[in-house]
């Protein structure tokens, strides 16, 4: 079992745990295993109906998660960021970030695990493609992992991107806003349509080259493809993007080099940079 304990503190009044639980960072999914696994107060076996005060020490107890079948494989490991809870890596480009169907590459999870003596649970909080490099967050625990993936899902990561596109855009500075769909059921390709779901990408040129630009991506929302799809959509494919551009021997170049988020223990903001 994996267990979750804190001391209650800063109450005005007693109040239902239930109450209590709902304002901390854990998640309504944690909060329901929780409930059928095992709630305490001051060790005693209780229910959510139960009324806390400050300084009773509430325990949670949690199923622990079975890791999927990862291999453990000795692969260089850049570490941006580390502490009890989350750990950020630099993800190098021709690597997936998980093993999939029909892959025969080395992936991130394999370096991590490794990392860790192949006794942890990947919990990849972002997912970069195999050819996309920079920062992946990956949570430690299942209530990290819970806190962090809601925040990103209501869009407060912010995440930065520099990218490679073909020509010289005209306006320097923008938003594009234009909503991303699945091309068809079976296809991993992209594609702007009115059925989509939103996406919004904010990018402006840092330098201007022969035949290509220098872009730096904020991205708003987080798409499958999303830069990708909307750099094409203005007339401006990354460099040698095989899907939705000019395949280019030498790949596209796609690098995620900041991502900021509050911390889910600490609060804190936290800004990773590569």
């Amino acid at each position: 079992m994996e267990k979750i304990k804190f001391e209650v503190k800063e109450l005005d009044a007693p109040v239902l745990l239930r109450d209590y639980l709902k304002q901390t960072r854990l998640s309504l999914t944690i909060i329901k295993k929780a409930k059928r696994t095992g709630i305490f107060v001051n060790g005693e076996s209780v229910t959510v109906r139960k009324v806390i005060k400050n300084g009773d020490t509430v325990e949670l107890l949690l199923p622990e998660e079975k890791s999927e079948k990862i291999d453990s494989i000795d692969i260089p490991l850049k570490v941006i960021y580390e502490d009890e809870y989350l750990i950020a890596v630099d993800k190098p480009t021709n690597m997936p970030t998980h093993p999939s169907k029909g892959n025969s590459l080395p992936t991130l999870a394999n370096a991590v695990m490794h990392y860790f003596g192949g006794n942890f649970v990947f919990r990849a909080i972002n997912r970069l493609d195999r050819d996309t490099s920079g920062i992946v967050i990956i949570a430690k625990d299942q209530i990290t992992a819970a806190a962090l993936s809601g925040q990103m899902k209501a869009s407060h990561f912010k995440k930065k991107y520099i990218c490679i596109v073909e020509g010289h855009l005209t306006e320097r500075h923008g938003i594009i806003n234009a909503p991303i769909r699945r091309e068809s059921a079976d296809s991993i390709k992209r594609i702007i349509a009115d059925d989509g779901k939103i996406a919004v990408t904010e990018y402006t040129v840092i330098e201007e080259r022969d035949e290509c630009s220098v872009c730096e991506i904020i991205l708003h929302t987080g798409r499958t493809h999303q830069i990708r799809v909307h750099m094409a959509h203005i007339g401006h494919a990354l460099v040698g993007d095989f899907l939705y551009g000019k395949r280019d021997d030498n790949g596209y170049f796609l690098r995620c080099t900041e991502i900021g988020f509050c911390h889910p223990v600490t609060n804190e903001y936290i800004t990773v940079k590569v």
